[in-house]
C-alpha cells in the first residue's frame, strides 16, 4: 500500500444524513477515505452502507452534510460528475449492457469525454492495456451477458480503470466469486492501492476484510459506530460493532433421514445460448436431508437448480419433486417484482390459505403476514407496502427466503441463499433451511462458499463443466 494518511484525506464525508420516509437510512454520518488504501465499510443489512457508497458515487442526494473531494465539495445527484472527478463504483448487479461485447463496453466509457463516433477498437486500448498489466484475461469480442459472473466483474472493475479512477468503491465485490476469484481479485486492489488509487470496499465477510483491509468503518441502523486501521482491531471486536452481540451460529443437529423423496437419471439441460451445461447427472435426496452442490460458477450448477426447480427444460428422469420453494440466485430479476409491494412480492409463488376470506383475497390478512414475516426474519422497512425494489440488497434476499421457506415445501432449491446477507441474517437463514430439513424437506443447497456447505450439508458433491464429479460427507457431525 501507498497511504497517504499523513498528508490528510482524498475523500471526505462530513455530517450526512439521508431519509427514506420513516426510514433514517444515515444520520450524520463523517468518514475519511485515504489514497492508496482499501477502506472497508462494514455493517448488516440496512446499515446504510450502500447509501453512503452511493452517495460518494453521485446516486443518493443526502438531506443534509457535505462530500469533500481533493479539498473541493462534490457535486450531489450527478454521477456524471462525480465521474468525471475520477470516482468509479462498480455495483453489485452489474452495469455492462449484455447485448454489446465487451470491446464495446469498454468503449462506452470513453463517450463521457465528449467524443462523437464510436471507435470501439480505439475506445477500449486504455482497458485492454489496464487487463495486461493487472495478468486479467479477457475476450474482447464476448458478448458481456455470455460471461460468467467473475469474468463480468473483471470487465466491470478495467471498465472503471479506463475511466482513470482515483476512488474505486466497489460494492460486495467477493459476493459472486470463487475462492480462487477472490484472491484474483485481492491481488488487483493490492496494485491498485500501490498506485495511489483508493478502494472504498462494501463487504460482510469479517475473514476477506481482515485479509486485504487498510482501514473499516463501520455502520450499525444508519450511524457511524467506529474506524481504525484493520490492525487496532479484531475479528470478534468488529463482529460486535456490527451487531452490537456476537451473533450465534445455527444450531447443530442431529442428522435424520428418511425415504428418497427425490430420484433424478439423465439429467441434461442447455443454457440460454444452447450449449449444454448440465450433462446426464443422476440424483437422489432423502426427506430430512440437506444436499450441497459446489464448485466454480459456470459449471451447470444455477441451470440445474432451475432444473429442479421446475423453470428450465431438460431431459431424463426426475421424480417426485413437488412442492418446491425456491430461492434463485439472482433476487432482483428472477426472485422479486421490484415495482410491486413487500406485502405482495411475500405472496408470488403460492399464495397461502390464511389471507383468503370468502374466497377472495383479504388485503388486512395480506398485511398482517407481512408483517409476521418482516418481525420474523428481521427485514429493515419502513411498512410492508413499500416496494421491493427501495430495499437494500440483503433486506430484498431476506424477502425471498422469508417467503419460500414460510410456504413449508416438500423440497428446497436454494442458490446462494445467503449471499449479501450479514452475519445475524446467515445465521437466521441457515437455521431455517436446517428447520425445513427437521420437517421433512429435502433440500439443495446451491453455494459458492465452502464454508456454508460444510457448516450444513449432509453431502457435498461438486459439479465441474455439467457433471457430479467428487461427493464427500461434509456436513457437521
Amino acid at each position: 500500500m501507498v497511504s497517504n494518511s499523513d498528508s490528510g484525506p482524498l475523500l471526505s464525508v462530513q455530517s450526512v444524513s439521508k431519509a427514506y420516509g420513516s426510514v433514517q437510512a444515515l444520520r450524520e454520518i463523517s468518514a475519511e477515505f485515504f489514497s492508496g488504501e482499501v477502506h472497508a465499510v462494514l455493517g448488516e443489512n440496512g446499515a446504510g452502507k450502500s447509501t453512503l457508497m452511493g452517495m460518494i458515487g453521485g446516486f443518493v442526494v443526502p438531506d443534509s452534510g457535505a462530500l469533500v473531494f481533493e479539498g473541493s465539495e462534490l457535486p450531489v445527484g450527478k454521477p456524471f460528475e462525480v465521474r468525471g472527478k475520477g470516482i468509479r463504483m462498480v455495483h453489485q448487479h452489474f452495469m455492462l449492457v449484455p447485448q454489446l461485447t465487451v470491446r464495446e463496453n469498454f468503449a462506452l466509457v470513453q463517450l463521457e469525454g465528449g467524443v462523437r463516433r464510436l471507435d470501439a477498437d480505439r475506445l477500449a486500448l486504455d482497458a485492454v492495456e489496464i487487463s495486461r498489466e493487472l495478468g486479467w484475461e479477457v475476450n474482447l469480442d464476448a458478448r458481456a451477458g455470455d460471461l460468467q459472473v467473475g469474468a463480468q466483474q473483471r470487465v466491470e472493475i478495467l471498465t472503471a480503470l479506463a475511466g482513470k479512477a482515483r476512488v474505486l468503491i466497489l460494492d460486495e465485490p467477493t459476493a459472486v466469486l470463487s475462492p480462487a476469484e477472490v484472491d484474483e481479485l485481492f491481488g488487483v486492489l493490492r496494485a491498485l492501492t500501490s498506485q495511489g488509487v483508493a478502494v472504498l470496499l462494501i463487504a460482510h465477510k469479517l475473514s476477506e476484510v481482515m485479509a486485504v483491509a487498510d482501514r473499516v468503518t463501520v455502520l450499525r441502523r444508519g450511524e457511524f459506530v467506529a474506524s481504525c486501521l484493520i490492525g487496532e482491531t479484531s475479528r470478534n471486536q468488529l463482529a460486535e460493532w456490527m451487531v452490537g452481540e456476537m451473533p450465534g451460529a445455527a444450531e447443530i443437529r442431529d442428522r435424520e433421514f428418511g425415504e428418497v423423496i427425490v430420484r433424478g437419471h439423465g439429467i441434461r439441460a442447455i443454457d440460454d445460448r444452447g450449449v449444454e451445461v448440465v450433462c446426464g447427472i443422476d440424483l437422489q435426496v432423502r426427506t430430512g436431508e440437506i444436499l450441497g452442490i459446489g464448485g466454480v460458477d459456470g459449471n451447470g450448477q444455477v441451470e440445474l437448480a432451475e432444473v429442479l426447480a421446475g423453470v428450465r427444460m431438460f431431459s431424463g428422469t426426475l421424480e417426485g419433486i413437488d412442492e418446491v420453494g425456491y430461492i434463485p440466485q439472482d433476487r432482483q430479476s428472477d426472485g422479486l417484482a421490484l415495482g410491486m409491494s413487500i406485502e405482495e412480492n411475500m405472496l408470488l409463488g403460492a399464495i397461502p390459505n390464511d389471507v383468503f376470506s370468502g374466497g377472495f383475497v383479504a388485503p388486512g390478512k395480506v398485511r398482517n403476514r407481512a408483517n409476521q414475516l418482516i418481525k420474523e426474519f428481521q427485514i429493515k422497512v419502513g411498512s410492508a407496502g413499500d416496494s421491493a425494489g427501495s430495499l437494500s440488497g440483503g433486506n430484498q434476499q431476506k424477502i425471498v427466503a422469508a417467503r419460500t421457506l414460510s410456504q413449508k415445501p416438500r423440497a428446497v432449491v436454494a442458490v446462494n441463499p445467503t449471499r449479501g446477507l450479514d452475519l445475524k441474517a446467515t445465521n437466521y437463514v441457515h437455521s431455517r433451511l436446517i428447520r425445513a430439513a427437521d420437517e421433512g424437506a429435502a433440500v439443495f443447497l446451491f453455494s459458492t462458499d465452502l464454508d456454508e456447505l460444510a457448516a450444513l450439508a449432509d453431502r457435498t458433491v461438486y459439479m465441474d463443466r455439467g457433471c457430479f464429479t467428487e461427493e464427500f460427507l461434509v456436513g457437521p457431525k
